[in-house]
């Protein structure tokens, strides 16, 4: 990750891979950053003009908001989401990522969508790099982080595909 300092922010080149490739669906893809406080929600359309944030879905003890998930499935209508896998910096699998792999089994069972991982080991500091770069205040970089990784995740996803689809 190559970074520099603006404004007391770090700034990072964002390069991430797939985990494991499977020809995608077309779009709609609905991104999710799972974590175990707060899970961003973000959308990203048939042309893949951009990732838009979409929530900050609450999660802990009890496990996730689902009914707050299943309105953003029911509203958005994904074709299939795609997960950002946490992987370790030597690229191994931890805690993070196997809370993130039982959360993706639920999730399939109330939503049977075609799920696709990605590593997204930067997409916290890609998010961060954003705000910065926006000058957002606090408060604001506060309620769009994980959402802004879950764009960074379907982004990232997105570029990935695209190199990879043939005659592109």
């Amino acid at each position: 990750s190559a970074g520099r300092r603006q404004r007391g922010c770090l700034v990072s080149i964002c390069v991430c891979s797939v985990a494991r490739w499977v020809m995608p669906e077309l779009g709609p893809w609905l991104g999710i950053d799972y974590g175990s406080k707060r899970i961003g929600v973000a959308f990203l359309g048939e042309a893949g003009l951009g990732a838009q944030p979409l929530a900050t879905v609450r999660n802990g003890a009890g496990g996730p908001d689902w009914s707050a998930l299943g309105r953003l499935i029911a509203d958005w209508q994904p074709r299939a989401v795609v997960i950002g896998l946490p992987l370790q910096a030597d690229g191994s699998e931890g805690k993070t990522a196997a809370a993130a792999r039982r959360f993706a089994q639920t999730f399939a069972q109330r939503h049977p969508l075609p799920q696709h991982w990605i590593d997204e080991r930067l997409s916290s500091h890609t998010a961060e790099a954003q705000m910065c770069a926006r000058d957002l205040s606090r408060a604001e970089r506060d309620r769009l982080r994980d959402q802004l990784a879950a764009c960074a995740i379907l982004e990232s996803f997105y570029e990935e595909q695209r190199w990879h689809r043939p005659g592109i």
